[in-house]
């Protein structure tokens, strides 16, 4: 019963956060590129060292996602104001409005699923998603 119930949940888990993932306010941005803007929204500026870190790709990769997002206005590079061998990539203020758009976006579509729910379903998926955060915190 517990494997079926991991490939259940696995599997249901990665359908909904595919879905969840098409909501956006630029179709055209891969989920690469979103994901390094909501990380500078989060967390502030990052050196491209510890963007590659967090997105597990290589620093190759990541020059050339910050690249594409350099050219199209949604992050900067400067240089660090401690130590100017650093560079630092933060988000503009269109990449803002782009993660603040994209945020709207999918928690209007969840809220809309939500509502079709029962209030005992809702208060059942509320119990599930600390256990599903703790999961995640791991």
């Amino acid at each position: 019963m517990t494997n079926e119930l991991a490939h259940q949940l696995r599997q249901t888990i990665l359908r909904l956060a595919r879905r969840v993932r098409a909501e956006r306010a630029d179709d055209a941005m891969s989920d690469g590129k979103l994901s390094v803007l909501f990380i500078l929204v989060n967390q502030g500026a990052q050196t491209l060292g510890s963007l590659s870190e967090v997105e597990r790709v290589t620093p190759p990769s990541m020059n050339r996602t910050i690249n594409w997002l350099v050219e199209h206005g949604f992050v900067s590079r400067e240089s660090d104001a401690t130590d100017g061998r650093k560079v630092v990539i933060d988000v503009t203020d269109a990449g803002r409005r782009l993660v603040k758009e994209t945020r709207r976006k999918r928690d209007a579509w969840f809220s809309s699923r939500l509502a079709t729910l029962t209030p005992e379903e809702r208060a059942t998926l509320e119990s599930a998603e600390a256990i599903l955060r703790r999961l995640a915190d791991q």
